[in-house]
């Protein structure tokens, strides 16, 4: 049986299934982060904050950041 064109190759960085990248805050359980550039407000809550999976500013900003960490899915 052959498979459908897309099966055949799968993207490289898959976007999880919902589109959203949770990290851990390792610092805080409740703060509000401000992104440099734009001044944007990412709210933790409970130690965790999501982002949207598209959000090339703040996931840049988190990767970078040794005060938080990717959550595995």
């Amino acid at each position: 049986m052959n498979k459908p064109k897309d099966e055949e190759n799968p993207r490289q960085n898959p976007v999880p299934f919902n589109g959203v990248k949770v990290y851990r805050d390792k610092l805080y359980t409740s703060r509000t982060l401000i992104l440099p550039k734009t001044g944007r407000a990412l709210p933790v809550l409970k130690g965790q904050l999501s982002v949207p999976a598209s959000d090339a500013e703040a996931l840049a900003y988190l990767d970078a950041s040794a005060e938080h960490e990717l959550l595995k899915e």
